[in-house]
């Protein structure tokens, strides 16, 4: 038998091919009514992702539906503190609820060893769902993730989700001692984490930074670019091969810097970003993701042909994965999906 060839990896890992290949950001979710109605079979989120058997089913519909080249393990961010000792919930219409964290003991009771025992469910869900895509969908590859730090440090400072993150950034400013120690053990967490993953069968992995574009240059060197470099170079010690990906939202220009420092070997691009001026601010060595506004999903046709079409212009010749600037919105139709897939794909 001959080896199956993973166009994303390659692309992942500094090869350009063409057409790109293509994945999408929160490609299984609320859109596909088949996930609505797996997703009614279980009482709450959290739950939900902890199922090993539907968490797989929910990662691979998008894949039996669209044939994308990228499977992203279903999970969510905050399963990592949830693991840590952190109450959570998800209550419909608000997101994620968390019980704030704001002194140095609820920092000290974080539990950094022995976590990997309550996310055993999650690392099943990739290991069953890795054995489903080598007999059904042999050429799509498996990404893993987790949230970036500094974004994961927001929402266990916040108590959930937020506009302006304004408590997160207030310790980092007022109490730099105890947000650093914070975003340490949440460092050495997140590289346990990606290394079980990846011992699970997780192929890629990606660092999902949403709030990045919140921090000053400083605190965007601080608290993105150096802890996302441990995380870096705590995987490449075992693991020196394995494409690493990250996604710092709405970081601007800092992006070059970002590209630079972190070591990883593809960044994400948001949706804000001018590609023709990424390309310049990175270099060939270091692959590009993004950044189709899932507005211009949302809408489909011509609109979503000739921003794609100007996406693909921007990128030819350059190591490069086909993706949006942020997740899927959930009233997308499914045949918009399919029609982008298609798109790309007769390039």
């Amino acid at each position: 038998m001959g080896i199956t060839v993973k166009r994303l990896l390659d692309a992942f890992l500094g090869k350009t091919t063409w057409p790109p290949p293509i994945w999408l950001m929160r490609q299984a979710g609320r859109y596909l009514p088949e996930y609505r109605e797996l997703r009614s079979q279980t009482t709450d989120f959290v739950s939900f992702c902890l199922d090993p058997t539907r968490a797989s089913t929910a990662t691979l519909q998008p894949i039996r539906r669209f044939g994308m080249d990228g499977a992203i393990l279903f999970s969510d961010i905050l399963i990592l503190p949830w693991a840590m000792g952190r109450d959570l919930r998800f209550d419909e219409g608000h997101g994620p609820r968390l019980p704030p964290l704001r002194t140095v003991d609820e920092m000290r009771n974080l539990q950094v060893q022995g976590f990997l025992e309550k996310v055993e469910p999650v690392l099943e869900t990739i290991r069953l769902t890795r054995s489903r895509l080598a007999a059904d969908h042999p050429e799509t590859a498996l990404i893993g993730f987790v949230g970036a730090p500094f974004t994961v440090a927001c929402y266990m400072v916040e108590g959930g989700g937020s506009k302006d993150f304004a408590e997160t950034r207030k310790m980092a400013a007022t109490d730099p001692d105890l947000f650093d120690a914070l975003i340490e053990r949440i460092t050495e967490a997140s590289i346990a984490y990606l290394l079980a993953q990846i011992a699970a069968g997780a192929e890629a992995v990606m660092l999902f930074d949403s709030w990045a574009g919140l921090l000053s240059p400083s605190g965007f060197e601080k608290h993105v670019i150096q802890p996302t470099a441990r995380i870096v170079a705590g995987i490449r010690q075992h693991h020196p091969t394995i494409p690493i990906i990250g996604f710092p939202r709405l970081a601007g220009t800092m992006v070059a810097a970002y590209a630079e420092k972190t070591g990883v070997n593809t960044v994400g691009v948001d949706t804000a970003a001018d590609l023709n001026l990424v390309r310049q601010l990175v270099p060939q060595t270091v692959g590009l993701q993004g950044n189709l506004d899932p507005f211009a999903l949302l809408s489909g046709g011509q609109v979503m042909e000739q921003e794609a079409r100007a996406i693909l212009d921007a990128m030819k010749g350059r190591p490069f994965v086909f993706n949006l600037g942020h997740g899927v919105m959930p009233p997308t139709p499914p045949d918009h999906v399919a029609a982008l897939v298609d798109f790309i794909r007769g390039q």
